[in-house]
């Protein structure tokens, strides 16, 4: 038996599927875990040196590209390649090619995604549009319920990149976006946060999805990372089943998800690839994957009917958001603005920093990590957001 190392995220969503599934044609895989904020934020290069396979975040593939991990175009045939981006689940398989080359392989895909409590609102009277969920919550407040969002730093510059994909002008590899963009991005968000639980600042979507499950009334959230674990079967008492479906606009919701790569120092590059292509494949994502509470990357899971009805509809309810989903730019120095990022527009909702000063300091920070020295956009019409 080869023994091979892994490092995941510290959510059953992230390390159930691989712990129920460490085993393949002769590999083990031991598999650690580390924070939420360590996946989106820490650096890749320590990681590599301690473990054969690692699950990252699709952002952080310009670093992956320097020299952390090993190309999987050269560990993998092109005919398996295309079998585990066929079906795609949105740009989830492309979002970890960088410099012509595959680093990794969705094995978790997500974007940010509407939820709501069955039991407080009908599908009927779910926004299309964000006139409509601003009217929703003025509804909603009349009856003394809530509308939520996820709003803790990293969330609100993930809804703030959503917001400003849905109005044509989000960030790319060699630009910023418009200012004016940025200030009617800022103004969307003050206005939802405005409509919303008073709670969402401090909350990132597990904690946004706890608080709706046990029983708080919270009814719908717009825009949010989509975990299957909340619209699953309720074995517990007193707790809600959530639905998950499109955002209001459909387009443009920021891409999430998890990937795994293989340790460029790793023992054994060749088991640890073949052990990611197949827990990766088809066949795993859509049967026990799924079964184990993961929430795979996979096309064919998410058209798959017994996985949708094992997760309560997540996957046809979300498919067409996540078709439309905006990919982050993956260059090297990304990950340390996009943390800079979330601290500022943060600052600016919690109420210390105002709209002007976030925006000049916006520009500064992407013109620091990113080398755009003009701090401004080349492209891309803003459009009315509220």
């Amino acid at each position: 038996m080869i023994e091979l190392t892994g490092i995941t995220w510290d959510h059953p969503r992230g390390y159930a599927p691989l712990q129920s599934n460490a085993v393949s044609a002769g590999v083990h895989v031991t598999w650690q875990r580390r924070s939420l904020k360590d996946f989106g934020d820490a650096t890749l290069a320590d990681l590599a040196r301690r473990f054969d396979l690692i699950v990252l975040d699709h952002p952080h593939i310009g670093e992956a590209a320097s020299g952390p991990l090993r190309p999987l175009d050269t560990l993998l045939s092109p005919s398996a390649l295309a079998a585990l981006g066929t079906p795609a689940a949105g740009p989830s398989f492309a979002s970890y090619q960088y410099g012509g080359h595959q680093w990794a392989l969705p094995v978790d895909a997500a974007c940010q995604v509407a939820s709501y409590r069955p039991d407080l609102l009908s599908a009927a009277d779910l926004p299309r549009t964000w006139e409509e969920a601003h009217a929703l919550a003025a509804g909603l407040r009349s009856l003394g319920l809530h509308m939520g969002l996820a709003l803790c730093p990293t969330d609100s510059l993930c809804c703030f990149l959503t917001l400003a994909a849905q109005a044509g002008d989000a960030p790319a590899d060699d630009r910023w976006i418009r200012r004016e963009t940025v200030l009617a991005v800022l103004a969307q968000l003050r206005a939802l946060l405005a409509a919303c639980h008073p709670g969402c600042l401090d909350w990132n979507p597990i904690a946004l999805y706890e608080h709706m499950a046990a029983g708080e009334p919270i009814a719908y959230c717009p825009l949010a990372f989509g975990y299957t674990n909340y619209s699953r079967r309720i074995l517990e008492p007193n707790r809600r089943r959530l639905a998950f479906t499109d955002i209001p606009g459909r387009t443009g919701a920021l891409l999430g998800g998890a990937g795994i790569g293989v340790s460029s120092h790793g023992r054994n590059p060749a088991a640890a690839a073949a052990y990611a292509a197949w827990i990766c494949g088809a066949d795993v994502q859509r049967t026990d994957y799924v079964i184990a509470d993961g929430q795979p990357g996979h096309g064919a899971a998410w058209h798959d009917e017994n996985a949708d009805r094992v997760t309560g509809a997540f996957f046809s309810g979300t498919r067409a958001t996540l078709d439309a989903a905006y990919t982050r730019p993956r260059i090297p120095g990304w990950p340390a603005f996009q943390e800079a990022l979330g601290d500022t527009v943060h600052a600016h909702l919690r109420g210390t920093l105002t709209a002007e000063s976030a925006a000049d300091t916006l520009a500064r920070l992407h013109a620091v990590h990113l080398g755009n020295k003009s701090g401004q956009s080349v492209g891309g019409n803003p459009a009315t957001l509220v």
